[in-house]
């Protein structure tokens, strides 16, 4: 089954309810994956990067404009990489190292961020180099939440997929980008070499 909700019907009253819904999801959800090929992963962003991103949504969508609270909500989410009730095993593509969020010092203090939480326990961070071959072909992003939900956002709706044929393919999805992914200090690498280049561009 297929579940298709529009953006502007789930954010009629701005950012903040659905970022409620998101934390109630991860609360009920020991294990997830996401793959994040042109972003950082919202669990994973700072309190700077989520308020641009939620300003732009707000401005594209003209939906009411409760950006503090919506981001204050995201924030709250991120206490599942700590409660010690959780794993999360996320694969960040190569270019959302690169993609100009809020300039510079944002993007330099995010890398500086993924750095710092790496190494938690409930978190198996990957990072899939821009030149990996990969044995399936190119995917948007994605998140699976337990076994019983994929979901996807697109510019004009939120998609969620719970049929159990199709979580399994996208399970398999996931383990061929993971099998191309760099892991550990490779991908600490290529973290700090995206550091280097934003600290490089920084005022």
């Amino acid at each position: 089954m297929t579940n298709l909700i529009p953006w502007q019907q789930r954010l009629s009253t701005g950012t903040e309810d659905i970022q409620s819904e998101v934390v109630d999801w991860y609360r009920r959800t020991p294990h997830g994956k996401a793959y994040v090929p042109t972003m950082i992963w919202g669990t994973l962003q700072t309190e700077a990067y989520a308020t641009v991103i939620l300003r732009r949504v707000v401005e594209f969508l003209g939906v009411p404009d409760d950006v503090p609270a919506g981001v204050a909500k995201r924030m709250e989410r991120q206490e599942v990489l700590y409660d010690g009730g959780h794993q999360y095993d996320v694969i960040l593509g190569e270019q959302a190292l690169y993609t100009n969020v809020g300039g510079p010092v944002v993007m330099r203090e995010q890398m500086e961020r993924l750095l710092r939480d790496i190494d938690l326990p409930s978190l198996t961070l990957g990072v899939l180099p821009v030149a990996a071959e990969v044995s399936v072909v190119p995917l948007p992003g994605f998140n699976m939440h337990g076994d019983d939900r994929a979901h996807y956002e697109l510019v004009s709706t939120g998609v969620d997929i719970t049929a159990p044929d199709e979580l399994a393919l996208h399970d398999k999805a996931f383990n061929a980008l993971s099998a191309a992914a760099s892991y550990e200090n490779a991908a600490k690498e290529l973290i700090g070499k995206a550091l280097g280049f934003w600290s490089r561009m920084t005022p």
